[in-house]
């Protein structure tokens, strides 16, 4: 008990530890963010514990959020990555529409915030008359109240760049193997390729 209580008073705490850390940026020129503090949660910890220090939260290492425009800004700046890529970077646009599970969603600056699930289907980014259109697969859409939207999809590729007779090829063998699937797993898997099939066939013909 004595050998503990000693080793308590030499060791600094976990918490004074954590603060010595965060205010070290090894080889890094950037500023001090202040870390945020959950005032509800430290004054609940002292009534528990009024001698010891608070621990840390998740809170405490996020940084803050990007304050919101007091007016809605002319344009939209879109991020949109894959796995191995980016492909959109901070570009400012008119417009994104998104293939949101509920339907096509339209996102105009000032959008309310949202996290929108992804299906496979059409990504379309309007700049002035220009449109660049997408298949996307799945993923997830993240909108700001900044008026920044960040995009994730799993596989993603431009229209132009569709064969039409490929999707058609792999549209029926995935319904062939639909039809010849004996177990709940390949059933599974064969539906997934008919939806990703038909859905690249609706964003080619409109049909």
């Amino acid at each position: 008990m004595y050998r503990q209580a000693a080793a308590r008073l030499l060791r600094p705490s976990s918490a004074s530890l954590l603060r010595n850390c965060a205010s070290i940026r090894w080889f890094s020129a950037e500023p001090v963010v202040e870390a945020n503090v959950d005032e509800a949660f430290v004054e609940s910890w002292k009534k528990v514990a009024p001698n010891l220090d608070p621990p840390k939260t998740p809170l405490s290492f996020m940084e803050p959020r990007p304050p919101t425009p007091s007016a809605i800004p002319g344009k939209l700046t879109v991020n949109f990555v894959l796995p191995y890529r980016s492909e959109i970077a901070n570009k400012e646009v008119d417009m994104v529409i998104i293939p949101a599970t509920n339907g096509q969603m339209g996102v105009l600056p000032g959008h309310v915030t949202t996290i929108a699930e992804l299906k496979p289907g059409l990504l379309s980014v309007h700049q002035d008359t220009e449109v660049t259109k997408y298949f996307v697969s799945g993923g997830f859409a993240f909108i700001h109240a900044n008026s920044v939207t960040d995009i994730v999809a799993v596989e993603a590729v431009p229209i132009d760049q569709i064969d039409l007779e490929l999707v058609q090829k792999g549209m029926a063998e995935s319904t062939q193997k639909l039809n010849a699937a004996t177990t709940d797993l390949e059933k599974a898997e064969a539906q997934i390729g008919v939806d990703v099939h038909n859905a690249l066939n609706v964003v080619i013909t409109g049909q």
